[in-house]
């Protein structure tokens, strides 16, 4: 069973870096083929894909978030980060690490989530 917990600050103040990782346990981050996402949800407001590490880890993003957002991996410790730079109050969200198994947008395991807050 792959299991997935995001950690981070809960509260990051505006135009600073949010940065976030997720620990995987129960599969490897470098399995073929799989994807690993990260995925926001701001309050009232309905599911946002930010992008992805590959297992190969290549990197895709959002269009809209491409220039400030950036996804990297730890091996080592089976861990993968989002970081987004110059966070604004639009940035709040309770944010999700997922597998994604073809790069479809499909996520067959999630993390529960955990809640950044942008503000001075």
């Amino acid at each position: 069973q792959v299991q997935l917990q995001e950690s981070g600050p809960g509260l990051v103040k505006p135009s600073q870096t949010l940065s976030l990782t997720c620990t995987v346990s129960g599969g490897s981050i470098t399995t073929n083929y799989y994807y690993w996402s990260w995925i926001r949800q701001p309050p009232g407001k309905g599911l946002e894909w930010i992008g992805y590490i590959a297992y190969s880890d290549s990197t895709y993003y959002s269009p809209s978030l491409k220039s400030r957002a950036s996804i990297s991996r730890d091996t080592s410790k089976n861990q993968f980060t989002l970081q987004l730079s110059s966070v604004t109050p639009e940035d709040t969200a309770v944010y999700y690490c997922a597998r994604d198994p073809q790069a479809g947008g499909y996520m067959d395991y999630w993390g529960k989530g955990t809640l950044v807050t942008v503000s001075s």
